[in-house]
């Protein structure tokens, strides 16, 4: 460990974990502003709230934080917007970060704005790329008109800059086992703010299943399914992949699906590195919820459904007939 002496105008990086451990997207807003910092010269300060944070410091400190702040209490085991939003504006206005980034995730889509307010700066929402210029101002690209347009905008003032990044379009840092790095753990009052809400419990909905937002490869299925009970192909395609399972809005709002598995405007955006829509035809706030991943491929047995026009590779044909051929095929090819 090295001195506790900053920098001045350093980068706070909130890192969210769960059940454990820490979402793959703060480890990825780590990566980036351990790229902007090349920029400001600034400290990257990884955040961590909650119970049991202590226990992230070395894969925090691996991934590139230079300091490490924790506050770890039992009381902050479960997401409090009014709680958080006070614990994280206090560290803010003691450090005056040129930019303040967390991943554009359910929490951090709440945390953001509210942060934002409360210091009254600038707020930069669900970013796909994100430059620094020499005076530290944030230059953002965002999705906008459920991902027809992409935005270029630019924070005024370069302090507390409230920054969101789309999951799993930023990479982390390669892996580099050190240990210089300075700890603080923070005395935090929990009793200070009353919420207006409690959250009592959280419950995890099936044990093991791939989290949509943090897949790298993801098959998802659309109404050209014809029925819930033909969701198998795309469950053992997705098995042989590797991948989590997804669904279009108009099979869940069927009920063929849970609402976790939904892709779109109204349910998760997702950026893999690889996506296969079957039986999808591509509406727009479908393909705004998909439209940043890597490498599309769509099977569908209408030329002209929309999903072509977005897709990296499109197959027209009757899915009953390609998802099992390319379950086999991928099948084959795992078994050398």
């Amino acid at each position: 460990m090295r001195g506790g002496e900053r920098m001045a105008n350093p980068i706070l990086v909130f890192c969210e974990q769960r059940a454990g451990r820490l979402k793959r997207v703060g480890l990825e807003a780590l990566g980036q502003a351990c790229r902007l910092s090349k920029t400001s010269s600034g400290d990257v300060v990884a955040l961590v709230i909650g119970s049991l944070a202590g226990s992230f410091t070395q894969e925090l400190a691996d991934h590139g934080a230079s300091r490490i702040l924790l506050a770890d209490d039992p009381a902050l085991t479960h997401y409090s917007p009014e709680l958080l939003t006070t614990i994280v504006a206090d560290i803010a206005r003691r450090l005056e970060p040129l930019a303040i980034v967390m991943g554009a995730t359910a929490m951090g889509k709440d945390l953001a704005p509210k942060l934002a307010a409360r210091l009254a700066s600038a707020l930069l929402q669900d970013c796909v790329a994100l430059e620094m210029e020499a005076d530290g101002s944030l230059v953002a690209t965002r999705p906008i008109y459920g991902g027809k347009l992409r935005a270029v905008v630019k924070a005024k003032k370069p302090i507390m800059q409230v920054v969101t990044l789309r999951p799993s379009v930023f990479s982390p840092l390669k892996r580099k086992p050190t240990a210089d790095v300075f700890v603080e753990r923070l005395t935090v009052s929990c009793e200070a703010t009353r919420p207006m809400a409690r959250v009592r419990e959280t419950r995890q909905t099936v044990e093991g299943k791939k989290e949509l937002t943090e897949a790298t490869t993801i098959v998802s299925g659309g109404r050209g399914l014809k029925g819930p009970g033909n969701f198998k192909l795309i469950e053992e395609l997705a098995a042989a992949l590797g991948a989590a399972v997804g669904a279009s809005r108009a099979v869940v709002d069927e009920g063929w699906r849970p609402h976790s598995d939904q892709v779109g405007l109204t349910g998760k955006t997702v950026s893999p590195q690889l996506y296969v829509a079957c039986g999808i035809s591509g509406a727009i706030q479908h393909l705004a919820g998909m439209s940043s991943a890597r490498t599309i491929v769509a099977i569908n047995n209408n030329p002209n459904a929309p999903i072509f026009k977005l897709a990296t590779y499109g197959i027209v044909g009757d899915l009953f007939e390609v998802v099992p051929l390319l379950t086999e095929e991928v099948k084959k090819l795992k078994a050398g």
